[in-house]
């Protein structure tokens, strides 16, 4: 039987996602609290992969196990992983449900502030300079012109294609945080943080907005913005059709 696990994590203390061969990953932590809760080797596919440093507010996973009781498998797993990581949910689906391939939307938010704040040191990017925000707003509004990103794509990378459809990109105050809000079908390794330095360049007058056509049309990652720092991104939001769920 197969079972959808809705989780969140705080990203600070792990090397993204992905199981990593010498260095600590959420996928490791959590595969490991199912197998030995479970009894029984337990693997699981995300629906993402998130970088070092990068927090994910909600993401999925999927694993295959015989009948579970979800309701206490969800309690168990809250107080035996650590507290950087939380269980919201765990559902039985069809068996040919794919938390990774059968998503359809996902979101994602960048936060910038302008104070220095010693407890969102790790949550929030310090950036001091004044931006300007409607001309980032006008740049972002190019990238729905568009489907190919292989620009904002990290170098070296396994994927088949660079295309990508954005539905959402936006850069929104809230208080003194400034928050860049993006959502696509996907994204490409490292894509989110190569946007927003991109667009940076564009808020601090080094880059006009016409040129984001050029750099997007270049497909060449070294014609986009440096990638800012990963401690700052979430992973919010990742959609599914209702049809894979029971």
């Amino acid at each position: 039987m197969r079972y959808f696990i809705e989780l969140s994590y705080k990203g600070t203390a792990y090397h993204g996602w992905q199981k990593q061969p010498d260095a600590i990953s959420v996928q490791e932590v959590l595969e490991k609290a199912l197998s030995v809760l479970l009894r029984e080797t337990v693997a699981i596919v995300g629906a993402g992969r998130t970088d070092t440093g990068v927090h994910a507010s909600q993401i999925f996973a999927h694993f295959d196990f015989t009948e579970l009781n979800c309701t206490q498998l969800t309690r168990k797993l809250n107080s035996y992983l650590p507290s950087d990581i939380a269980i919201h949910g765990i559902q039985e689906m069809y068996d040919e449900a794919h938390a990774r391939f059968d998503a359809i939307s996902r979101s994602y938010e960048y936060v910038i502030t302008k104070n220095k704040n010693p407890f969102t040191t790790e949550l929030a990017f310090y950036f001091k300079p004044e931006l300007d925000v409607e001309k980032m707003n006008e740049a972002a509004k190019v990238l729905f012109n568009y489907e190919n990103f292989k620009c904002f794509s990290k170098s070296k990378t396994d994927v088949k294609t660079y295309h990508c459809i954005i539905t959402e990109a936006e850069w929104k105050w809230k208080g003194n945080e400034l928050i860049f809000f993006v959502s696509a079908n996907r994204f490409l390794r490292n894509m989110v943080r190569a946007i927003v330095g991109t667009l940076l360049e564009v808020g601090l007058g080094k880059m006009e907005v016409a040129e984001m056509h050029e750099v997007i049309k270049s497909q060449n990652r070294g014609k986009a913005g440096a990638s800012v720092p990963g401690h700052a991104l979430y992973l919010t939001k990742v959609e599914y059709p209702r049809e894979i769920f029971k």
